[in-house]
């Protein structure tokens, strides 16, 4: 029997493509047929899933919820009205096709989805949302017609897999758009969104844009807002860019309605419900201690916002870290602009930067081999301060178990 932790070891090619995927399910006589929701996008697109997840877990639908990546554990990508699947039922269907699944070369991500898939068949779900891992034509989620497509944001990640620019990437996102379903887009730019409207011509279906929100506050560990003419909704989250992910899953609700309808005291509570580790997550109060997994240029841009709008009343310190093959310099330079210091370190993940890696800001910012010695150096200089750990959503997990084991 396959241990689940050695899932990652079944592939480790590093390419990108799904013909060794299809020819799997074609072997195995698999299809995916429940009613589900697909989302792609360079941000968001977990929390927007989440959200929808709940609300109509709320209103009383067995909901598959199918988001990736893992923050610990990978049973946490995989849940059935928020419950996570348990470990046999893993092991159980990689058992079951095991023979198959080295014959094909799966890779982890493809063997996960296949799993989520047999689980919510199984489980007779009466709708799933499923979130791409990357990209979307040839992402492994992408076998199945959905009642709903949705795009929630489109920026330059993933450049070797995905393309050069923001057409190209859109592109690929595109590629979840089927025929005759309807299309909800996130605020986009505008090569974006024309390369989207062009795919959903062609395949005859109508784009929705998410709209503006309105009256947002801070207040009770979340933000009030109003949207359309739902005002005073409620989310627990001290990231500013949430609401806009809410709105995008409030629009999805509407969309499909008369299929699922959902009341709208149920709307409300499914959004409350709603907590999602390692958004603009507090960790700790002495000093204040934020923590997001902001992991791309686009990510850092909307953390410093909801920096600037809830936490500028006193200076602000960043503990950075991220993978090798993101936009550094970007990234830097967006954060830069909304606190007062930045500390770069690295930590056990194979993709981490170390720090021959910053080898040209090391001039500019003071560097730290252990995270943790890094974020307790920071403590002892600022105990007044604001103090924001950033960079990987890997980075701040990472960090997260470390602080609260301490």
């Amino acid at each position: 029997m396959i241990n689940i932790d050695s899932l990652i070891s079944i592939r480790k090619t590093g390419d990108y493509q799904r013909d060794n995927y299809d020819a799997f399910l074609k072997k195995v006589r698999f299809s995916f047929d429940i009613p589900s929701i697909h989302i792609t996008g360079t941000n968001g697109k977990g929390t927007v899933s989440s959200y929808i997840a709940s609300i109509y877990q709320q209103a009383g639908y067995k909901v598959g919820l199918y988001t990736s990546p893992a923050l610990n554990e990978v049973n946490e990508m995989i849940k059935v009205n928020g419950v996570k699947i348990d470990d046999n039922y893993i092991k159980s269907c990689i058992n079951d096709y095991k023979k198959e699944i080295i014959k094909y070369e799966l890779s982890s991500f493809e063997i996960l989805t296949f799993v989520a898939f047999d689980y919510f068949k199984k489980q007779q779900c009466d709708i799933c949302v499923i979130e791409c891992g990357m990209g979307g034509e040839i992402d492994a989620t992408n076998v199945f017609t959905p009642i709903l497509s949705i795009i929630s944001s489109v920026s330059l990640e993933h450049t070797m897999y995905l393309g050069k620019s923001i057409s190209e990437i859109a592109l690929q996102k595109a590629g979840i758009i089927k025929d005759e379903v309807p299309v909800l887009i996130g605020e986009l730019p505008e090569e974006a969104i024309n390369v989207i409207s062009e795919e959903a011509k062609n395949r005859e279906t109508h784009v929705y844009s998410v709209a503006e929100y309105h009256n947002a506050k801070f207040s009770n560990e979340g933000y009030k807002f109003t949207y359309g003419t739902l005002e005073n909704l409620f989310i627990k989250s001290h990231a500013l860019y949430s609401i806009k992910d809410a709105c995008i899953a409030l629009d999805a609700i509407e969309i499909l309605k008369e299929e699922y309808p959902v009341d709208e005291d149920k709307i409300r509570q499914g959004l409350e419900n709603v907590f999602m580790p390692c958004r603009m997550e507090i960790l700790t109060k002495d000093p204040l201690t934020i923590i997001d997994g902001g992991h791309n240029p686009e990510a850092i841009e909307k953390v410093a916002k909801s920096l600037l709008n809830d936490f500028s009343d006193k200076p602000i310190h960043a503990l950075f870290a991220c993978f090798k093959d993101k936009n550094l310099m970007a990234m830097l330079s967006s954060l830069g602009a909304c606190v007062d210091s930045i500390t770069l370190t690295t930590f056990d993940h194979p993709r981490a930067r170390d720090e021959s890696d910053y080898f040209l800001y090391l001039s500019d910012y003071e560097f730290f081999n252990e995270p943790f010695e890094a974020y307790h150096h920071l403590k002892e200089l600022y105990p007044e301060d604001y103090i924001i750990i950033i960079g990987s959503l890997a980075f701040a997990a990472f960090m997260k178990r470390g602080l609260k084991n301490e």
